[in-house]
């Protein structure tokens, strides 16, 4: 008969609940700084629930009522230069952190409130109003606050989105030498989405500072969490990966606090991550000011036995036992709350003088102006003036040595990083193998051991690590994904978290990040692996795009680039242009002009505009064809960066337009810019813009089907006869 071994876990997992000795051994200026705290987030929701309920929220405000145990509990061991974000229900955690921030030396019950907590109170409502004077100057709205200074780094609306931006805040304070810990807010919902799951691997492996905090409120909208997981017991998900974890009552804020300050000692000594589940319930539906009892899934008696254990009367009834405040200071405490909302609510909203006796409006002044509404996207384009910003013809003999293009890619980056101790590369096998799968790393893990990270295969977890860096600002990073096709793995922290994160939160903060993007055409690795995403990037807010075609203008586009503090894209394609052979210049620092295309070869009859491998082939093609083309050379493809006046000038010259990619027909980036060109240059076109591209279908396996799926020289030839006839 086989032998049996019961496996015992690597890390702990315990359940904290408190005892009346705990209550007793409080300090009774925690005691009281707990019933302030709560007392105000419960009179912010409700009076986020009065405008929301007259309609004067746009979009959803979804209420912590009865979760706020766990937000206070959490943030009170937090200091201000710890990390936190959160999901879209997380008005209770961001208040939580930013008066810990603005009143770290506690609450007295027995006090006026503070100008400072009266601010936050104000900016976190005209920010869930989407008015100006709110912290993301109103474009976040409920789903979406940060206040950097406070290190609340964001909260969002994407389930389980913001996790892994958490271990980048997390992995940066260890690597600068500080104690400081990162803790990421999500409910019950998020515990099964991959990114979290990835998050908490990618965290256990490198034992970054992150605490995991499940505020588990039973309901995924109206799915019971017991229908959702075979296992209800939520934080038991750190044990598969090795990290200690706590569960513990979310209506007992003591017992929060105490299990919050066991994990935050367990990450400041060094430790690595953790994981806490509070045990907790929102009195209100998923979102809005109705109970979920009024729309079926849940039962008033259910909800009412957790009222009966309510955060706010749990800490009064034993401030009340033990003599700190009476039964009637405790209501005034609650009193004089809600006057101070009221009044706040005053600078917010007015009598409607066109509605119904009671009806209120938002005040007319305190609206954003329409005119802000495409502001901070992108950042703004810095003077260069310490290395040579030049053309590449300025370049002599002397400046420049033959070099192959992937040794360049990794020979630039060196440079990059050994100028700059803030740059970070990461991405799968980076580390090994001589440089990762095509050397485009080599020496890097060598030089550079602390700063060149060999990630698991999750392009989730690594890319929104990547992102935090970016977010926190102290490391710039430089992804690398081994395929383009893996954009779709990372869609949600590359288009949803990266690309949005500088608008949607004000337009003010930086966003500097690099990735590396191998294009896996002509390599006979089909469907999944050879996607340009050119035109999947193009249409997406907040990216810039270079596409180098050459060893010389990969250095001087990459360095121009990295001086941005926006989100960049670099296509490299990898048959078609890694292993080729051109001048690279001998200065590794030296800068293109930010947005200026490249006229390869002028002409008269028509203009081809292309990027990356396919220049050559519209070189060839242009001699080829006897046509008297004139070829540009993009290098930078994003709308902001896009060089108009050099294909204006040619479009002006030729009148026609030749437009030459790689990429399938479906994803086009010729599409994209077609469109763009005959919105610009419409008079002056003599002919429709012709698109030479892939085909619809993915390029496959076989060879024969892989090279009728890519456009040739051939195509380009047939495109210029035919627009010239």
């Amino acid at each position: 008969m086989a032998r049996t071994t019961t496996l015992k876990p690597a890390a702990p997992w315990v359940e904290l609940r408190t005892t009346k000795a705990d209550w007793d051994a409080a300090d009774p200026a925690l005691l009281e700084t707990m019933l302030v705290q709560l007392h105000l987030i419960r009179a912010f929701e409700e009076y986020v629930l009065e405008l929301a309920g007259q309609k004067l929220i746009n979009g959803p405000a979804h209420s912590s009522i009865g979760q706020e145990g766990g937000a206070v509990g959490s943030a009170l061991p937090l200091v201000s230069a710890d990390h936190v974000n959160g999901s879209h229900r997380g008005h209770h955690q961001f208040l939580a952190k930013a008066f810990g921030h603005v009143q770290p030396e506690g609450f007295a019950a027995r006090d006026a409130i503070s100008e400072p907590v009266q601010d936050i109170l104000y900016r976190a409502l005209s920010e869930i109003a989407g008015l100006k004077d709110g912290y993301c100057k109103g474009r976040g709205g409920s789903m979406h606050l940060q206040w950097t200074e406070a290190g609340a780094m964001g909260t969002n609306a994407i389930v389980g989105g913001a996790v892994p931006f958490a271990v980048g805040f997390a992995w940066a304070s260890q690597h600068a030498g500080t104690d400081n810990v990162s803790v990421t807010y999500f409910g019950d919902g998020a515990v099964n989405i991959g990114s979290v799951l990835e998050s908490f691997n990618l965290a256990a492996a490198w034992k970054t500072p992150t605490c995991f905090f499940i505020e588990n409120n039973q309901y995924a909208v109206s799915t019971n969490v017991d229908e959702a997981t075979g296992e209800a017991r939520l934080s038991g998900r750190g044990l598969g990966f090795g990290i200690p974890s706590w569960r513990v009552d979310g209506q007992d804020t003591l017992a929060v606090h105490l299990a919050m300050q066991q994990a935050v000692d367990h990450m400041r000594a060094g430790n690595g991550p953790t994981v806490v589940e509070v045990d907790t319930y929102r009195y209100f539906h998923q979102n809005g000011p109705f109970p979920g009892s009024a729309f079926g899934y849940r039962t008033k008696d259910e909800e009412k036995s957790w009222r009966d254990r309510d955060p706010i009367a749990i800490v009064e009834g034993h401030l009340a036992r033990r003599g700190i405040l009476s039964a009637d200071e405790a209501k005034e405490v609650r009193s004089r709350v809600k006057q101070v909302m009221a009044e706040i609510g005053d600078r917010v909203v007015e009598a409607d003088p066109n509605g119904k006796p009671g009806q209120l409006r938002i005040r007319e002044e305190l609206w954003p102006d329409p005119a802000f509404l495409n502001r901070g996207i992108r950042g703004d384009i810095p003077e260069i003036t310490d290395v040579a910003v030049q053309e590449n013809d300025a370049f002599g003999p002397d400046d420049l040595e033959d070099r192959k293009f992937v040794d360049v890619i990794a020979a630039v980056m060196h440079r990059r990083m050994s100028q700059d101790d803030t740059i970070v590369t990461l991405g799968e096998d980076i580390h090994r193998l001589g440089g990762g799968s095509r050397g485009a790393t080599k020496g890097l893990a060598d030089d550079f051991p602390d700063r060149t990270l060999g990630t698991p295969i999750s392009e989730n977890a690594f890319t929104g690590f990547g992102g935090g860096l970016a977010l926190d600002g102290r490391y710039y990073p430089v992804i690398e994904l081994m395929y383009a096709d893996f954009l779709w793995v990372a869609a949600d922290q590359l288009f949803n978290q990266i690309g949005k994160a500088r608008h949607m939160f004000g337009g003010d903060h930086a966003m500097p990040l690099m990735m590396r993007i191998k294009i896996g055409t002509n390599t006979g690795y089909g469907s999944q692996h050879s996607m340009d995403p050119a035109g999947i990037l193009a249409t997406s807010v907040g990216w810039r795009i270079i596409a180098p075609s050459s060893p010389l203008d990969y250095v001087g586009l990459l360095n121009t680039a990295m001086r941005l503090g926006d989100p960049i894209a670099v296509l490299e394609h990898d048959a078609d242009l890694y292993k080729t052979v051109g001048p690279a210049p001998k200065d590794l620092d030296y800068c293109l002009p930010f947005g200026k295309a490249a006229v390869r070869r002028e002409g008269s009859q028509a203009t081809v505009i292309s990027y990356l491998s396919m220049v050559q082939r519209a070189l060839d093609a242009v001699e080829e064809s006897g046509v008297d083309g004139e070829v540009i050379d993009l290098r930078w493809l994003d709308r902001a960066s896009v060089d108009w006046d050099a294909i204006g000038e040619s479009i002006r010259k030729t009148n026609r337009v030749v437009i030459v990619e790689q990429g399938s027909e479906g994803t086009s980036y010729g599409g994209w810019l077609s469109d763009e060109i005959q919105r610009r240059f419409f008079d002056w076109l003599d002919a429709p813009i012709t698109r030479v591209q892939g085909s619809e279908s993915s390029p496959s396996i076989s060879k024969v089907l892989e090279k009728a799926a890519l456009a040739h020289t051939h195509d380009i030839v047939a495109a210029l006869r035919a627009v010239t006839a």
